[in-house]
């Protein structure tokens, strides 16, 4: 039985029956280059969604996309560009980094495709009595409304007013803590559209001095941060659903937002059986800012590492744990992956014939279940992958007497396993052909006895950045 730690009731639950599997991840703002506060997060879901499959559980796993926002609004002025054309610039980055990073199975909605489900949430809201407009500005959701408001958090409705981010600001709203549903465009002279006879209705769209606003019974405008969420998870799962992900930092105040509007507007609880949050991500020790000089983006990263180093990096830290990354860490972990590399390598060179041994059936049936206990509570990535790593540890020692059969078994355990974690099997780096072509030249002047003529090979494939290794199965080449 799987069990995942529930953020809301602070205990582990048994994983929701229902398939598929409806899981909600809140997705990026897409406003500048992916970070690893991403990678943090989007490889933590995706090494989850890449487990449960092999356990042979569907997953719908749905993710928004948030193309509208101050921060894009703001960025795009400064840029001098439309803020349509800044959002799909970024998107655009964010599924290049989901794909260089073996992420995928994801279905995606847009925040500027589900208007009309905005609309109707909001409408809903303003007939319950839980929203009230300020002229001028907008429609706010009341969290006086809600006498659960903060229930996620720990946080009562006098203290939702400490919010660092996104909290609209008015002196007129009811209470401090109140959010926007809807934002009133800032120029309040843009004529209502003209009424289409077409039978498809459409609602208008314009940009009016670098802020995309939409035409709505509300009037001119554009959605509020939190509303778009349930608007989409409703549309797609229903007021009800099994698991929802996203980073800790937002658990207040955007996912008790979004507890509040939809229990609200459905009067059903609890919105999700399952809160899952990826801890903090820090740089050397400090929350990542550019301030700091401290940001990393996923691509400055893979100018020096590969994403399944970055992956791995990140599965060695359990999802709910802060991540401190590190130089240090990097290596950790690309060594590690090459050590993977190495022994699959290796493991491909066996010879011999023969079954496997009760001695190999046992460490492998003893990395099995450790693998699985792990990953069954709670996704513990780093306690799986050390089950992987004991495995290898039992038969490095005696690599090279190995028979074939224990050999391909040994390696399909170690791919299948490392797949869920890295994306793609660990495969050892092609050798060119020409490193192959010396290789095999330098194992005739060995069988020749023709030492001299070898070693010279062996410094000019070093110097060509590859080390052979002479085994009793055959000459051994990895990537230095």
């Amino acid at each position: 039985m799987i069990r995942i730690y529930d953020s809301l009731s602070g205990e582990k639950k048994d994983l929701p029956i229902s398939r598929p599997l409806k899981l909600f991840v809140c997705g990026p703002t897409v406003y500048d280059y992916p970070h690893l506060g991403h990678a943090k997060t989007y490889v933590s879901f995706d090494t989850l969604v890449r487990y449960l499959k092999s356990q042979n559980i569907d997953v719908y796993y749905l993710q928004n996309i948030t193309d509208v926002d101050d921060k894009i609004i703001n960025y795009a002025k400064e840029q001098k560009i439309s803020p349509i054309q800044l959002a799909k610039k970024f998107e655009k980055e964010y599924h290049r980094a989901e794909k260089d990073l073996h992420i995928k199975g994801i279905k995606y909605a847009r925040a500027t495709q589900h208007i009309p489900q905005i609309i109707k949430q909001i409408n809903t809201l303003i007939e319950k009595g839980n929203a009230y407009k300020i002229d001028g500005d907008g429609y706010y959701f009341d969290i006086s409304s809600f006498p659960d408001y903060g229930k996620l958090s720990k946080r009562t409705a006098l203290q939702a007013e400490d919010a660092t981010s996104r909290i609209d600001e008015n002196i007129k709203k009811r209470n401090k803590g109140d959010f926007a549903l809807w934002k009133l465009a800032n120029n309040k002279n843009i004529p209502e559209p003209k009424l289409s006879s077409s039978k498809t209705k459409k609602i208008a769209f314009k940009i009016v001095d670098g802020e995309p606003v939409w035409y709505t019974p509300f009037g001119w405008g554009r959605p509020g941060w939190h509303i778009e969420d349930t608007a989409i998870t409703e549309h797609y799962f229903g007021p009800q659903y099994d698991i929802h992900g996203g980073g800790v930092d937002l658990k207040f105040p955007h996912h008790e937002a979004e507890i509040a509007q939809q229990e609200s507007a459905s009067g059903k609880k609890p919105l999700v059986k399952i809160w899952m949050h990826t801890g903090f991500l820090l740089v050397n020790g400090k929350k990542m800012s550019k301030s700091l000089k401290n940001f990393v983006t996923i691509n400055d990263f893979m100018k020096k590492y590969s994403p399944e180093t970055l992956r791995l990096m990140i599965n060695f830290n359990h999802y709910r744990s802060p991540f401190n990354y590190t130089e240090e860490s990097a290596e950790q972990a690309n060594n590690a992956l090459k050590r993977l590399q190495k022994i699959i390598a290796a493991l491909s060179l066996a010879k011999s014939k023969g079954n496997i041994s009760a001695e190999i059936k046992t460490a492998m049936e003893k990395a099995e279940n450790n693998f699985e206990e792990a990953m069954n509570d709670d996704f513990n990535a780093p306690k799986a992958i050390a089950s992987i790593f004991e495995l290898i540890n039992s038969v490095e020692n005696k690599i090279w007497k190995i028979s074939k059969k224990e050999a391909a078994t040994i390696k399909k355990f170690i791919s299948e396993k490392m797949k869920i974690f890295l994306g793609i099997v660990p495969m050892p780096a092609k050798m060119p052909q020409n490193i192959v072509k010396m290789a095999e030249e330098r194992e005739l002047y060995r069988k020749n006895k023709q030492f001299i003529q070898s070693d010279l090979l062996r410094k000019k494939i070093e110097e060509l950045g590859y080390i052979i290794e002479d085994t009793p199965n055959g000459p051994l080449i990895t990537k230095k």
